[in-house]
């Protein structure tokens, strides 16, 4: 019985001399958030697939993209899949190697140059997006600074 008593005084002498090493406000405080868990630990909770923020562009890179986009989505529609594609991947490469990618639609639009489209309207139609892009992608050109855009 004695033996209990002992330690019982050595572990409240300890406790008290950790007290007032610690501060009663803070030991208040971490004793208060000790009750808040309420919840299964972080450890046996699956984990949520975090939402991936792209980087922010620039709008004119915007601009080429929505651009690219539209003729892509005009190509695919009128059953020219090839070049419709070669702008998509060409509009990708933007993301990573923005650089690479407007050489690459550079080179694109210079191939959809000889897309033929039996109506005359949906020709005009190829020929203003055709312009939008190219537009778009002198602006960019410019702005980066790259080699200047060859007029066809």
């Amino acid at each position: 019985m004695l033996d209990a008593i002992v330690g019982l005084v050595a572990f409240l002498l300890v406790a008290a001399g950790v007290v007032i090493i610690l501060g009663p406000s803070n030991v208040v405080r971490r004793i208060g958030s000790l009750r808040r868990v309420r919840r299964v630990p972080a450890i046996f909770e699956s984990r949520r697939p975090r939402d991936v923020m792209p980087p922010a562009l620039n709008p004119r890179t915007q601009r080429v993209l929505v651009a690219a986009a539209r003729l892509s989505t005009w190509l695919r529609a009128h059953g020219q899949d090839d070049p419709a594609r070669e702008v998509r991947n060409a509009a990708a490469r933007m993301t990573g190697n923005e650089p690479a990618g407007l050489y690459a639609l550079q080179t694109t639009l210079r191939r959809i140059r000889v897309v033929n489209i039996s109506d005359a309207a949906s020709q005009e139609r190829l020929k203003a997006l055709v312009a939008e892009l190219r537009t778009a992608v002198q602006d960019r050109f410019e702005q980066l600074e790259l080699l200047p855009f060859r007029k066809p």
